[in-house]
């Protein structure tokens, strides 16, 4: 892979685009995301820790602004790197910076409810949906051709979601979406494969662990590919390719954000006691010279994760530089945290975040909760669409209650003509809501 195609500042669904000079394309691909609404709703949205009952937990919103900024100072001192070794061009530092902070803000923009147990809740309601007996209505007419889609749903990803609405739903609806350059589409796309070819293939490489791409977006990412130059795959059941290496920098970039102030979290909301945190965060922030014997505790452990995230970043760029061969052929299948000098460290957070983060009652009560409320809402609406299909796909024909629900719930029915179309335009809608909306919506369909 090279850098001059890799950086494509080419806008998807705008072939006529010619970037201005005062205003690179991927400051413009910032603004778009930023000012959209799929990115305001994340500020109502579970990072790990249930919302409301502490002003100062961390959302998806504030997480993906947090984990944009890490992103851009990762990706300066790379581009920077890249420069000195004359491997790009003078300058492509900015844009390299540019394009890694933009996917970094939108690296959670699909993600529905409920943190990631919202992405379990769909998918197991869909595969109760596919399991019955006798699927009827919708789930009986998703047979023949619409087999190998089946398991986009029951696997339900927010990665995928998220390329649909840069691509396809927002903005520019069906033409290109957002219409973002083809450099941040593919710095975006952590699982360039299909679920169809994931589950075909067997292979442990990091970008076939999920699937990022539904397969009604499949030639929108082929063109971008194309554009990109990213290593093809091909295997039986269709192509698969090999990660954009900015990938790579925004994935640190989530990684270093989420485990760190996942922690310092923990103690806010309570979950863990200072001693734990300093245990977790004194051997990734390293000695200091400063005297820090008059903080709080609050502000000794905001302290360390500040120096954290300065060593993780540190460490990081280090990793790329190391990897930098693989990274460009395609072969590199790990992490640069993972591969960083400072894996021991945050493999240590990991361990007390799962022991003690994931188990903390607050977040069982919210995942028993939140699969609840998506479950009511997935139910509520099902009949709309079940009466959509006998009515040939006429949204106007939609008649008494049904069309008071439409019409209350403000669904989407636009564009649906198929089975799989229709299944997707449910997932569209419950997983771009908000917690709070999503449990307020649960709360109609049940008449409570």
């Amino acid at each position: 892979m090279d850098w001059v195609h890799l950086l494509s500042s080419k806008r998807l669904g705008d072939g006529n685009y010619v970037e201005e000079p005062h205003r690179p394309i991927y400051v413009q691909d910032l603004d778009r995301i930023v000012f959209s609404a799929p990115f305001r709703r994340l500020a109502n949205k579970t990072q790990v820790h249930p919302l409301y009952d502490h002003d100062h937990i961390h959302h998806r919103l504030i997480h993906s602004v947090e984990t944009g900024s890490v992103g851009r100072s990762l990706g300066m001192s790379i581009g920077h790197w890249l420069e000195v070794e004359c491997l790009v061009t003078a300058g492509a530092k900015h844009t390299i910076a540019g394009i890694v902070q933009a996917a970094c803000l939108a690296h959670d923009i699909g993600n529905p409810p409920f943190g990631h147990s919202g992405e379990a809740a769909i998918g197991s309601w869909f595969k109760d949906q596919f399991s019955s007996s006798s699927p009827s209505g919708i789930f009986g007419m998703m047979n023949g051709e619409y087999l190998s889609h089946r398991s986009e749903f029951e696997e339900f990803e927010g990665n995928a979601q998220g390329f649909r609405i840069l691509t396809k739903l927002e903005m520019y609806r069906n033409q290109g979406g957002m219409r973002l350059s083809k450099g941040v589409l593919g710095a975006f796309t952590k699982y360039p494969i299909t679920s169809k070819v994931k589950n075909s293939i067997n292979s442990d490489y990091c970008g076939a662990k999920k699937f990022g791409i539904f397969q009604t977006e499949l030639e929108i990412f082929e063109s971008i590919c194309s554009e990109l130059g990213l290593v093809k795959e091909v295997h039986s059941s269709g192509q698969w390719w090999r990660r954009h290496p900015l990938v790579f920098i925004v994935e640190a970039a989530d990684d270093i954000c989420y485990n760190i102030l996942d922690i310092e979290d923990g103690f806010t909301a309570g979950d863990l006691q200072f001693e734990v945190v300093d245990r977790c965060l004194s051997p990734l922030a390293g000695a200091s010279n400063a005297d820090i014997s008059r903080m709080t505790n609050e502000e000794r452990i905001a302290y360390m994760r500040s120096r954290g995230i300065g060593a993780a970043i540190t460490a990081c760029v280090e990793s790329f530089k190391d990897n930098y061969k693989m990274i460009m052929d395609g072969t590199f299948s790990g992490s640069l945290v993972e591969a960083s000098a400072k894996a021991n460290e945050f493999h240590e957070i990991k361990k007390i975040a799962k022991q003690r983060l994931f188990t903390a009652k607050r977040k069982t009560d919210l995942e028993v909760s939140g699969r609840n409320v998506i479950w009511q809402v997935l139910d509520g609406v099902l009949p709309v669409y079940n009466e959509l299909m006998r009515q040939n796909w006429d949204s106007s024909k939609l008649e008494g209650y049904l069309k008071q629900l439409s019409a209350a719930l403000q669904l989407d029915l636009r564009d649906i003509q198929t089975p799989n179309e229709a299944l997707h335009s449910m997932t569209d809608f419950v997983s771009g809501m908000t917690d709070r909306y999503a449990i307020k919506t649960a709360k109609m369909l049940s008449g409570a």
